[in-house]
C-alpha cells in the first residue's frame, strides 16, 4: 500500500478535529481492528485530553471500513509512524499478529504475548499490553472476596492472554483455558504454565469446567452485537459462581444477564474498558489520567 496508506492516514488526521485542536500540543491516535465503529475509546481519551489541555485525534482505523486484509496490519502500523501518529491501540483481530512488526515489547506485553497498545517513540514502534492491568484493577475495585481457587476462562486469544496473565497473578489456585481452537488453548496454557508452574492447564469438556469452578471469565468475542449468544450454555451455572465478561458494548451482554438472573456476581467489561484506557493514555502522552473522570468520559461517550 506504501504511500497510498501515509496520504490515506495523514487525509484522516487532518480531517478529524479530535479535541483542543487548536492547542500546540498534538498528539494522534488511532484504534486498529474490526468492527470498531461503536468503540467509546475515541470519546474517552479526547475529553481527558480536553480536561488536560492537550489537542489530541483519535480516530477509528477498521479494517472493516476500510476493506484492508489482515495482513495489510503490518503495512498499516508502518505507515501511521510516517504518518506522524503518536501511537495507537490494536483491538481484535491483531493483538498477536502486530507482535512480528514490531521493534520492542514491555515486559508486560512479552509475557503475556499479546499487544494492545503501540507507542512510536525515538524511531522505534514499541508495545505494550494494558488489558492485564485493566482487568485486574476491576476485578480488586469490584470482585472484593470472590473464591479465586479455581476458574474457567474462555478465549485464549490476544485479550485472553492478558487476562489469563492477570488471573494468575491476583493468585487463581487452578485456570482452565478454553477455546474453540484446541491448539490456542494449549499454546496460551504451555505459556502460561512456564511462568506460573502446574495451574493452567486446557480443558476439553466445557461442561464439566464450569461445574468445577468457582468463576468463570468470557475473553471471546462472542456476545458482542456482531457475535451473540453465549459461549457456552448458561444453564450450566449456579447461584455460587461469579462471572466475567470483557465485553462492553453491548454492557449488559447475554452471559452477564443470564447469570445474574441466576443469582451470579458478575464483572462487565466497562471497567476494563476504562482502566486499559487510563494506562494507554499515559503512555500516549506521558501525562496522568484521572481515573475517575475517564469513567465519566466512558458514559459521556455512550
Amino acid at each position: 500500500m506504501g504511500d497510498s496508506l501515509v496520504d490515506l492516514l495523514c487525509r484522516l488526521a487532518n480531517e478529524h478535529k479530535g479535541a483542543a485542536s487548536g492547542d500546540s500540543e498534538k498528539v494522534v491516535i488511532g484504534l486498529v481492528g474490526r468492527g470498531i465503529q461503536s468503540s467509546r475509546t475515541p470519546g474517552m481519551h479526547e475529553r481527558e485530553a480536553r480536561r488536560l489541555g492537550i489537542g489530541y485525534s483519535y480516530l477509528l482505523l477498521d479494517f472493516d471500513r476500510l476493506g484492508f486484509p489482515d495482513a495489510a496490519i503490518g503495512d498499516l502500523i508502518a505507515a501511521a509512524e510516517i504518518a506522524g501518529f503518536h501511537g495507537l491501540n490494536v483491538t481484535h483481530p491483531f493483538k498477536q499478529a502486530v507482535i512480528p512488526v514490531l521493534d520492542a515489547l514491555s515486559p508486560e506485553a512479552r509475557a503475556i504475548g499479546a499487544v494492545n497498545t503501540v507507542v512510536f517513540a525515538g524511531g522505534r514502534k514499541e508495545g505494550h499490553n494494558t488489558d492485564g492491568w485493566g482487568f485486574a484493577e476491576s476485578f480488586r475495585e469490584a470482585m472484593t472476596g470472590a473464591s479465586m481457587g479455581c476458574v474457567a476462562m474462555f478465549g485464549a486469544g490476544g485479550a485472553g492472554a492478558a487476562v489469563a496473565n492477570a488471573l494468575m497473578q491476583m493468585g487463581v489456585g487452578r485456570l482452565f483455558v478454553l477455546d474453540s481452537q484446541p491448539s490456542r488453548a494449549s499454546d496460551l496454557a504451555s505459556r502460561m504454565g512456564a511462568l506460573f508452574g502446574g495451574r493452567v492447564e486446557t480443558w476439553p469438556d466445557p461442561a464439566a469446567a464450569v461445574r468445577m469452578s468457582n468463576g468463570i471469565v468470557n475473553t471471546t468475542p462472542v456476545g458482542m452485537a456482531k457475535y451473540p449468544g453465549t459461549p457456552f450454555d448458561t444453564a450450566l451455572l449456579t447461584a455460587e459462581k461469579w462471572v466475567a465478561d470483557i465485553i462492553y458494548f453491548p454492557t449488559e451482554t447475554e452471559l452477564l444477564v443470564a447469570a445474574r438472573t441466576i443469582g451470579c456476581r458478575t464483572l462487565p467489561g466497562i471497567g476494563m474498558a476504562i482502566y486499559q484506557a487510563v494506562r494507554a493514555f499515559e503512555l500516549f502522552t506521558g501525562r496522568k489520567a484521572d481515573r475517575r473522570a475517564m469513567a465519566d468520559h466512558f458514559e459521556a461517550a455512550t
